[in-house]
């Protein structure tokens, strides 16, 4: 199959991206695996005219509006890009373009404490601009599973006075003990054990020496891991230390026509700002073929 463009990855970046090319009258694939990073979250927030939506049916509506344009949705998984930007499908599907959007997204890392794989996205949160508003006032509590957990706490005291901050294994000087008590934030030593639940919600955080301390909610610093598809290094991306690509404020990468959008980019991206940044990814790809068209044209006509 030959198309204009391969957007791997149907989340809020990907979905934007074929919106905006599909309205270019470019011929685009979008090949979505299916797993979404925000898939346990019950609703999403700080997007315009979407506050509150679940991101289910976000994603529907997103779909909805790509059948008016000349964009085909595949469920399935790239499993390689080779050079000429063939796609090789896990199905046996082989996808010819001209150009690549890689929108893949990353993976969130949670330590290996009971309770928090179950509670992710209920009552154990992330992003305090996502979830903030909906446990403002509680008892709040963050986990200290990486040094950037402080800040995060200090963050989190935004949204109530009770906020409680878990040392668990950190291991930190006395900077950070004045912050934290400047704002009011009051700290927990020891180990956690557990989050505590009952009737299905999160009641508590218990610790190793037995102590249960009463939270409504829990907020904790992931570790945003890219997937580990090959995709970008096979094209000859590069990428940091921590596999996040490198790119110019249009996501376009270091290897010619390949541009990378959304989380994958920066897993600091709420959904709004993925959305965006897959728009501005397509315009720039748009702008891209219109020179390879220009340049074709004017070698036709000599």
């Amino acid at each position: 199959m030959d198309c204009d463009v391969v957007v791997v990855g149907g989340g809020a970046a990907g979905l934007s991206a074929a919106l905006v090319l599909g309205r270019a009258r470019r011929r685009v694939v979008v090949v979505d695996a299916g797993a979404p990073r925000h898939a346990a979250a019950a609703h999403m927030h700080g997007f315009l005219s979407r506050d509150g939506m679940s991101p289910g049916d976000f994603l529907a509506a997103g779909r909805a509006e790509l059948r008016g344009y000349d964009v085909e949705l595949i469920e399935d998984r790239v499993v390689a890009i080779e050079d000429g930007f063939r796609s090789r499908l896990a199905g046996g599907r082989v996808l010819q373009a001209r150009r690549v959007l890689v929108a893949t997204g990353v993976r969130d890392e949670l330590p290996e404490i009971p309770g928090v794989h179950e509670r992710w996205g209920r009552d154990l949160l992330h992003c305090p601009y996502c979830h903030g508003w909906e446990v403002r006032d509680q008892p709040i509590g963050v986990l200290g599973t990486r040094p950037d957990a402080v800040q995060h706490a200090l963050l989190v005291r935004q949204w109530s006075d009770d906020v409680i901050f878990f040392v668990h294994t950190l291991d930190w000087g006395s900077d950070e003990l004045v912050r934290l008590e400047a704002r009011g934030v009051r700290l927990v030593r020891g180990e956690v054990d557990r989050l505590v639940v009952e009737a299905d919600r999160l009641t508590g955080v218990a610790l190793v020496d037995g102590r249960v301390i009463p939270r409504a909610a829990v907020f904790i610093r992931p570790v945003n891991i890219p997937h580990d598809d090959g995709l970008l290094a096979g094209l000859g991306c590069d990428v940091d230390q921590a596999g996040i690509p490198v790119v110019d404020p249009t996501g376009r990468t270091t290897t010619a026509g390949v541009w990378a959008a959304g989380n994958l980019v920066d897993p600091r991206f709420q959904v709004i700002t993925s959305a965006g940044a897959g728009s501005a990814a397509a315009i720039a790809i748009n702008a891209d073929l219109v020179q390879d068209d220009v340049a074709r044209a004017v070698a036709d006509l000599r």
